[in-house]
């Protein structure tokens, strides 16, 4: 909410806890659930008893799933055994934010349910952590940590992925003379690390909170697309995570709140351009067929001081050169040309080019980044 105007966040990370990364699984559920949780993998204890803003913590159950793994501590442990070796993915995180306009329990209703039909239902074990930590500047949102094996009927945890032997065109398997074996293949056991799953994930969350932002009666939507292919000029800006939030709000700078700030520079340059260059390109389609050796400042000049007898004595009409200048009337035409010191179709035309330059230059610098 901003200034009595809702705002709607989107917001949905997705990424992989690896052991491979230093990461443990029991060590993450510990932080998210604020709790007290021994890894018995290698024997360490993470305790995040003292940790704040910890609103709501919940586990979700698939079919087959051993009712002993509703216990955190049991079920991310035995994830730890099932995973052998040193580089084991471990979990799936993802990351929501969640409406501030809505009351805590209907937050948590919203993250229950799109858990439930996107990850539970399709097999998946969920931990679900809502955190929030500032109550003066509501910063809810939901951590949910996912298993990646799926379940046997026996309850006993599946494979993640199988091997297949490749066979050729008439049925058969194909015999790999340099290594003696036969050929195989990798075959993912579910579809849960697709490619598209990401994109599907992301969508699906928006069209949740979609969905409750129109039974509140909020005009705001959200969209998970990126903003170069919702064709917004604009650079996003970066996450900030919740500790260097809390610092910006004590008036401490942070090395990622100097980033935004710098793109929050960067796309108001990149709107005064586009500003710019939808002006220009509005004269040119408007003047381009006037005699260039003509005054384009006295043409206004002319035209705005006689109004429409002298827009019809040159074929024009008052209302399409406001609408094609994009401008509110012609004075501020003219306050734009002799501004840029624009005085005939040349001097328009090299504006335009030389405002297409800069604009390229800058929103490249910005994707660079």
């Amino acid at each position: 909410m901003k200034g009595g105007i809702f705002i709607a966040i989107y917001h949905c990370s997705i990424k992989i806890i690896s052991r491979g990364k230093g990461k443990s699984a029991v060590g993450a559920a510990a932080y998210r659930s604020g709790q007290k949780l021994t890894n018995e993998y290698d024997g360490l204890t993470h305790d995040y008893t003292r940790k704040g803003g910890v609103v709501h913590t919940e586990i979700l159950l698939p079919e087959y799933a051993p009712p002993e793994y509703a216990d955190r501590s049991t079920r991310w442990n035995a994830v730890e055994k099932v995973e052998k070796a040193r580089n084991s993915q471990l979990a799936r995180e993802i990351e929501i934010s969640l409406p501030n306009e809505l009351s805590r329990a209907e937050n948590i209703e919203l993250a229950r349910r799109f858990v439930q039909q996107n990850f539970v239902d399709k097999g998946m074990c969920a931990d679900i952590c809502i955190h929030d930590p500032d109550r003066e500047q509501p910063n809810i949102h939901a951590h949910i940590m996912l298993t990646l094996r799926p379940f046997n009927e026996n309850g006993t945890w599946g494979d993640k992925q199988r091997k297949e032997y490749i066979l050729d065109a008439a049925g058969n398997k194909i015999y790999d003379k340099k290594k003696r074996i036969y050929k195989c293949r990798t075959v993912q056991t579910t579809d849960w690390n697709d490619k598209t799953k990401a994109e599907e994930w992301r969508a699906a969350w928006a069209e949740f909170l979609n969905a409750v932002l129109a039974e509140k009666g909020i005009a705001d939507r959200v969209d998970h697309r990126s903003f170069e292919r919702q064709g917004k000029i604009e650079q996003p800006t970066i996450h900030m995570g919740v500790s260097a939030t809390q610092m910006e709000r004590k008036g401490i700078r942070t090395e990622k709140g100097d980033i935004n700030r710098r793109i929050r520079e960067q796309n108001a340059e990149l709107h005064r351009l586009q500003a710019e260059l939808e002006r220009v390109n509005a004269a040119i389609a408007e003047l381009q067929k006037r005699p260039q050796e003509e005054n384009l400042v006295s043409i206004l000049m002319r035209f705005y001081g006689n109004g429409e007898k002298f827009a019809e004595a040159r074929g024009l009409k008052l209302g399409n050169l406001k609408k094609a200048q994009k401008l509110r009337d012609v004075s501020q035409a003219v306050a734009f040309l002799q501004g840029n010191h624009i005085s005939t179709m040349t001097e328009l035309s090299e504006k335009h080019s030389a405002l297409e330059t800069e604009y390229s230059e800058l929103k490249a610098k910005i994707i660079a980044r």
